[in-house]
């Protein structure tokens, strides 16, 4: 690990796309039997532990490793090059970090959470995907706190975390339904993992079931109630730190498929192959765009808690899902048929790039928010 020179004196920087491809560089040989395997590299984040990257975004003067929202989506990106299953799986902890970043430039006390990531270097994981504006799950009040019973799938990366960042349904919360966002530790008791992700891509993601079965949850583990089924702000500034990190790890996932198409042809190029690379070209220059311009509006998590962040946000991930595709599928078509074959990576990466179409929102679900934002009405119904 190499570090440069600070603001101040007495404070280094990381450079943590280089951490990454030192780590990833120990993971890409085994990413193709963990594929067959659909089984998850726990060394893969006991290293990224290690180097504290599980800290990355906490601020320096908080004890953190001081990265940047982009220099924390370059490390997921390097990552994704490599081995996307642990990318996208560790982007689902770096953005919960991330969303607290955001309340701590925004004057809200997030240190209990960065003391737990920087002394106890913490893998968050997290449910909210699933859970949107409805979440499921059943919850009661009880002395101190909640009972708490839910399945909570996918959890990606659960086997390898410390603490559940969930959302639970309160049916009969005294004025109607309500939804508790609380976290927990895997260790509480009642918390089990059910392994039942079995999938066409991103197979050693590890996001299985996170079964929780009348788990006490304190009041001081409950961090928002909020009404169910309506928009709540929350949901800006999960989507304002989230969807550029994510998208970040796939982008990595495009840039290695981009790659591997060059070198196939590489010195004996037929006359239609020009078309073809210039064509992926323009998808993997298109995605790698889109993904710049979310963060530039993010604004290093500075961003304002508006809808229209977070559809600009949405429309951007749309635009840049169906570019990241295109880019791995004329990748194979520029490799040939080998591309197509189990024993090129092209196939397994082609396989994985699909995982990002179903990130918060979905292609309908996301142009009907927009729709209705652009209206000035509430994202959803």
């Amino acid at each position: 690990m190499t570090t440069a020179a600070s603001p101040t004196a007495t404070e280094t920087r990381t450079d943590w796309a280089r951490v990454a491809r030192e780590i990833g560089n120990t993971l890409g040989p085994s990413a193709a039997e963990r594929d067959r395997s659909g089984v998850i590299s726990l060394e893969a984040f006991e290293s990224l532990r290690k180097a504290g990257a599980t800290s990355a975004l906490v601020p320096l003067e908080l004890g953190g490793g001081g990265a940047s929202h982009a220099e924390a989506g370059e490390l997921l990106r390097e990552l994704g090059r490599r081995d996307p299953s642990t990318a996208v799986a560790f982007s689902m902890h770096s953005h919960l970090v991330a969303a607290q970043v955001w309340r701590h430039r925004h004057g809200m006390d997030a240190s209990a959470l960065f003391r737990k990531l920087v002394d106890d270097r913490a893998v968050l994981i997290s449910t909210g995907a699933s859970d949107w504006v409805a979440s499921s799950g059943s919850a009661r009040r009880v002395d101190g706190g909640y009972r708490v019973s839910a399945r909570k799938s996918p959890a990606s990366g659960c086997e390898a975390g410390h603490v559940l960042v969930t959302s639970i349904r309160w049916d009969d919360a005294p004025g109607g339904p309500k939804v508790l966002h609380c976290s927990m530790p895997f260790g509480a008791e009642g918390v089990r993992i059910e392994r039942t992700w079995d999938t066409l891509g991103l197979r050693a993601t590890g996001s299985h079931t996170v079964v929780l079965d009348e788990v006490f949850v304190p009041d001081a583990a409950v961090s928002l109630i909020r009404p169910a089924d309506q928009w709540h702000p929350v949901w800006n500034v999960v989507i304002g730190a989230a969807m550029p990190l994510i998208l970040s790890a796939y982008l990595g996932i495009a840039d290695t498929a981009a790659e591997l198409a060059r070198d196939a042809v590489a010195g004996r190029p037929a006359p239609h192959t020009f078309q073809l690379l210039g064509e992926m070209i323009n998808a993997h220059t298109t995605a790698a765009d889109a993904i710049a311009a979310a963060y530039l509006d993010a604004d290093d998590l500075r961003f304002p808690n508006t809808d229209e962040l977070a559809s600009r946000t949405l429309a951007r991930k749309t635009v840049a899902t169906g570019a990241l595709i295109e880019t791995v599928r004329l990748a194979i078509e520029v490799a040939g048929g080998v591309g197509y074959t189990r024993s090129s990576a092209l196939e397994r990466l082609y396989r994985d790039v699909h995982g990002c179409l179903f990130h918060p929102l979905p292609r309908a679900r996301q142009t009907t928010f927009t729709g209705r934002v652009a209206l000035g009405l509430s994202p959803v119904e």
